[in-house]
């Protein structure tokens, strides 16, 4: 039991790191300290095996696990996910274009209303984060 504990905490360190980076620190951190005892679980498995386990694995690089989650939260119409996802893929190295390119792959396969909306979304991002600016310097 006490090696399932210590490798259960292993998975939430690594994860919690790589959320952090990709996320950024202050989401991260507030998500968990909003989060009361029924949601704290989900906390705990979304950072043990969606960013401990998955993100931590090798095989694929940050950049890529980016742009794919930015595919796959397309084609689930997840704006909310898509906006976070944007912030996280361009911590990781995205650039806008390729944000675009993604976007509009996964437009024509997954139909326009999953595309307009996460266009819409990710313009949003990429106008607060200043990206078109930095995209024209």
């Amino acid at each position: 039991m006490a090696d399932i504990q210590s490798e259960t905490q292993a998975l939430f360190d690594q994860g919690l790191n790589l959320r952090r980076e990709v996320l950024g620190t202050e989401y991260v951190d507030g998500s968990l300290a909003r989060a009361n005892d029924f949601m704290m679980a989900f906390q705990h498995i979304t950072t043990e095996w969606c960013w401990g386990y998955t993100w931590g694995r090798p095989g694929l690089e940050k950049k890529t696990r980016s742009m794919l989650n930015l595919a796959m939260l397309t084609a689930l119409n997840r704006p909310a996910e898509i906006k976070l996802h944007v912030k996280g893929a361009l911590n990781n190295g995205v650039t806008v274009e390729e944000i675009k390119e993604i976007l509009l792959q996964a437009t024509v396969y997954c139909g326009i209303p999953a595309g307009l909306d996460a266009f819409k979304v990710a313009n949003q991002v990429l106008e607060e984060e200043g990206a078109f600016k930095a995209q024209q310097a």
